[in-house]
C-alpha cells in the first residue's frame, strides 16, 4: 500500500516523519474551503478533511491522508487570514482568551473513508501592541488558521494547552497512526 499525503503543508509532512512515515507522493487537493452558512467549527473541519481526501486522485493501492485545522472562538470559525489586517483582527480576538483548535484527519482507501477529529483548548496570553506588531511583521501568520502557528513565535503567546500539541500544529499523531493501522497501513513493520 502506498501513502499519498493530500496536503501542501510542510508541517504535516514533518509531523508524519516524527512517527517514521514518509509519504510516497504528495498531492494537495484544490477544493472550496469556505464554510457553509451557519456551519459550526467541528462539523466544518470534519467535512473539509473528508472532502479533501475524496478530491485527491489515487490508485487502488494508494491510501490518501488529508487533514484540516480550524481555529474556533466559540461558534466563530477563524480561517486563514487574507491579509495582515485580518490577521491582526483574529489575534486581537484571541488575545487573553481561550479558544479551540480542531484538527480533523481523514484517510481514504478506495471508497472507504475513516475520519477522526481532535479538539484542543488553547489559552492565549493578553498580547501587547509590541508583541502583536512584531508577530504581524514576521509574516508567520500567513497560511495559518486563526493567524498563528504554535510551533513558531506564537508559541510564546500560549501559556497552556489542553489536548494534542501535534493537532494544533496540524496533524494529531496518535489519531493519524490509529487510522493508518485501521486501514492496514504497515506502520510499525520492519523494512525487508
Amino acid at each position: 500500500m502506498r501513502l499519498v499525503l493530500g496536503s501542501a503543508s510542510p508541517r504535516r509532512k514533518d509531523l508524519l516523519a516524527q512517527i517514521g512515515i514518509v509519504p510516497d507522493a504528495i498531492r494537495p487537493p484544490d477544493i472550496d474551503e469556505d464554510p457553509a452558512r451557519g456551519e459550526l467549527p467541528r462539523p466544518y473541519c470534519a467535512r473539509m478533511a473528508i472532502e479533501k481526501a475524496r478530491a485527491v486522485q489515487a490508485g487502488a493501492d494508494e491510501a490518501v491522508l488529508c487533514a484540516d485545522t480550524t481555529v474556533a472562538l466559540g461558534r466563530r470559525i477563524l480561517g486563514k487570514p487574507r491579509n495582515a489586517g485580518e490577521a491582526a483582527e483574529f489575534l486581537l480576538a484571541l488575545s487573553g482568551r481561550r479558544h479551540s483548535v480542531i484538527t480533523a484527519v481523514a484517510l481514504r482507501l478506495g471508497e472507504r473513508v475513516w475520519e477522526r477529529d481532535v479538539v484542543t483548548a488553547v489559552k492565549f496570553k493578553r498580547l501587547s501592541d509590541e508583541e502583536l506588531n512584531a508577530y504581524l511583521r514576521s509574516d508567520e501568520w500567513r497560511g495559518k488558521a486563526g493567524g498563528y502557528g504554535i510551533q513558531g513565535m506564537a508559541g510564546a503567546f500560549v501559556p497552556w494547552i489542553s489536548g494534542s500539541f501535534s493537532a494544533v500544529v496540524g496533524l494529531p499523531l496518535a489519531e493519524t497512526a490509529s487510522l493508518l493501522q485501521a486501514a492496514g497501513y504497515p506502520l510499525y513493520k520492519e523494512a525487508p
